[in-house]
């Protein structure tokens, strides 16, 4: 007598919303849309922002971030075209452009600088911040810059490529940092009518967000622009639609810990906020 193993069916991530970003201006001026950190979407465990920047016009970013301090997470900025220069009190500095990622854990305390500038009379970017579990917020700062030519570029089936940040795909590793939240940070490319299975970890919240383009994810469409927040389940099926398309993947596994937020510290309690402005004040970053 011989028996047959049933396996369980693939369960396919869906998208359970879509959120439109939210035009603002931060730092000396500098115009962008935030996508996650608005009050529309506050955050998405261990997710805690990110912002979209991109103009053609210096006067909408030339002022840039001035000197400003953090603690408590991490910071990935990710340059499509154009350029960022970072500074920091602890020695972090560099330029990275076109297709380059800075990554920059805050820690215990980091005060620095951001000033972008264009390519070719671009500016377009991304800047994420990951959230830090309690026991590592308080962290040695660490800084990296990390050049497109460490970024690895590969076809992921007929018409779609991926540029892996951070995490794995197929025995793949992005150079980002191994972290505890094990973030996912992938640029995808389709073209028309391709598709393509990203293996976004079980267990892990993460949305995509569409910057060029639309995408077929099951039965919902997101559109340029739009973040499409994902549910739970062991993989993602998305496909262009129309066009092509180009998006991202971003996801993390869980802190499910208290978020205090004020500005740039987020934390996990009032007195731990109180404490990092103090801190600041009296120059202990």
């Amino acid at each position: 007598m011989s028996s047959t193993t049933v396996r369980p069916a693939t369960t396919y991530r869906t998208v359970v919303r879509r959120v439109l970003g939210l035009p603002t201006q931060d730092g000396a001026g500098v115009k962008l849309t935030r996508l996650v950190g608005s009050p529309q979407l506050p955050d998405l465990d261990p997710i805690l922002m990110l912002d979209t920047f991109r103009s053609d016009d210096p006067k909408n970013y030339s002022a840039g971030f001035p000197e400003h301090p953090h603690r408590g997470f991490e910071t990935v900025s990710y340059m499509i075209k154009g350029s960022i220069a970072h500074l920091d009190n602890h020695g972090g500095r560099g330029i990275v452009t076109d297709g380059c990622v800075q990554w920059m854990t805050a820690g215990s305390g980091v005060a620095h600088s951001e000033m972008p500038a264009q390519t070719d009379g671009q500016m377009f970017g991304f800047q994420l911040w990951i959230n830090l579990p309690a026991a590592e917020k308080m962290r040695k700062p660490w800084y990296r810059d990390i050049p497109a030519s460490e970024i690895p570029s590969f076809d992921v089936g007929s018409g779609a490529k991926a540029k892996l940040i951070a995490g794995e795909w197929n025995g793949v590793k992005g150079p980002g940092p191994e972290r505890s939240t094990q973030p996912l940070l992938v640029d995808v490319a389709l073209d028309g009518k391709a598709s393509v299975e990203v293996p976004v970890p079980q267990g892990h919240a993460g949305f995509v967000y569409v910057f060029e383009g639309s995408l077929r994810v099951g039965a919902e469409t997101v559109t340029e622009n739009e973040i499409g927040v994902l549910s739970g389940g062991a993989s993602l099926k998305v496909a262009a639609d129309g066009e092509g398309a180009r998006f991202l993947v971003v996801a993390g596994k869980p802190i499910r810990e208290p978020i205090v937020k004020y500005g740039p510290f987020v934390m996990n309690t009032p007195d731990e906020i109180r404490r990092a402005i103090q801190d600041y004040q009296s120059g202990r970053f």
